[in-house]
């Protein structure tokens, strides 16, 4: 069976990701290429793969007959230009979250993947993580009665970029952060969001004040979904203490955790004693370590068999289209609609 041909456009932490992923585990699939626009920077990407190919721009991809897809992992804003013009070329795509910067950058990547009958698959993990699988199936057996809420945290332990400042340009942790909790209630409810109502705050992040106000490093969701049903979400950068995912969903008769409960458990975690009762996740690249390689697996599979991708462009607009609200109910204080 011939192999599918990968090239990964972006080679930072998400990126090398893929990239080893596509080199050493992911069958009937081979990494050809990689696109970076430091040169430096994608010579030694290259050599780490051993991998000889390399552009600088995503456009001469296009043209390259040895790749069959791309992996999109740029910051948030190309993501719209390469995902078209891939798909125009008859490129599929993963594509990393967030999906684009708006709703409507979604509709066009959407549409061009299918006028030109590519796979569009959206990079959200957790949808992969054998643990989240589990806990899907649990929840569809019924075993903790009608789904009532969601409730789901990712708080990273880094402090921000200095270009996450500005929430023109990436939209704020909503986005680069909570989009996968966004996507979490989603599946887990089975529904789509009615209103959210969100709060932030900027409490680690000072240097960001002067220049850009309106950012927030601490944020809280509440939301009502077209079902009945409701969720929380809180999300926060440069915590300090470790990489914190969690997620409950509360049933009529139960709740499933997902993340680690202890009975009679106290736990305090600081930066400097990282005190506490077992060993804490220092980073999602170890935590989803093996949902990333499930997901480039997934990819490759919708490819060679004509599979919708489990992750769809339309699970990436939906999730983009919250973070729209969600960043308009923190500027105006209210309820709003999605």
């Amino acid at each position: 069976m011939k192999k599918t041909g990968i090239c990964v456009i972006g080679s930072g932490r998400a990126g090398m990701i893929h990239a080893e992923n596509f080199v050493k585990n992911v069958p009937h699939a081979k990494l050809v290429a990689l696109v970076d626009p430091v040169e430096q920077t994608a010579k030694d990407a290259c050599a780490s793969l051993g991998i000889d190919t390399y552009y600088l721009d995503y456009k001469q991809v296009l043209e390259d007959k040895n790749v069959d897809a791309v992996v999109i992992v740029t910051p948030t804003k190309f993501h719209v230009d390469i995902a078209v013009d891939s798909a125009k070329a008859g490129k599929h795509i993963l594509c990393e979250k967030p999906m684009a910067m708006t709703a409507e950058e979604c509709q066009k990547m959407n549409a061009a993947a299918k006028e030109h009958k590519v796979i569009l698959q959206i990079g959200f993990m957790r949808r992969f993580d054998a643990g989240f699988v589990q806990a899907k199936e649990i929840v569809d057996s019924g075993a903790i009665g009608d789904v009532v809420m969601v409730r789901s945290n990712t708080r990273g332990p880094s402090i921000p970029q200095p270009w996450m400042y500005d929430l023109k340009k990436s939209n704020g942790p909503l986005a680069e952060v909570n989009s996968h909790d966004i996507d979490t209630l989603r599946w887990f409810t089975g529904s789509e969001f009615k209103t959210v109502y969100a709060i932030g705050g900027n409490f680690r992040s000072p240097q960001a004040t002067k220049d850009f106000p309106d950012f927030y490093d601490n944020v809280i969701v509440s939301a009502s979904f077209a079902n009945g049903m409701q969720g929380m979400i809180d999300g926060a950068q440069g915590v300090g203490y470790a990489y914190d995912s969690r997620v409950e969903v509360l049933g009529t008769k139960g709740c499933v955790f997902i993340g680690r409960i202890n009975d009679n458990a106290v736990l305090t975690c600081t930066a400097d004693t990282k005190h506490g009762n077992y060993p804490l996740v220092s980073s999602w690249t170890k935590l989803f370590k093996e949902a990333y390689l499930a997901e480039d697996i997934a990819f490759t599979d919708s490819i060679l068999n004509g599979k919708p991708p489990r992750a769809s462009g339309h699970d990436g607009e939906m999730a983009v289209r919250v973070v729209a609200a969600g960043n308009l109910s923190i500027a105006e204080k209210r309820i709003v609609e999605v």
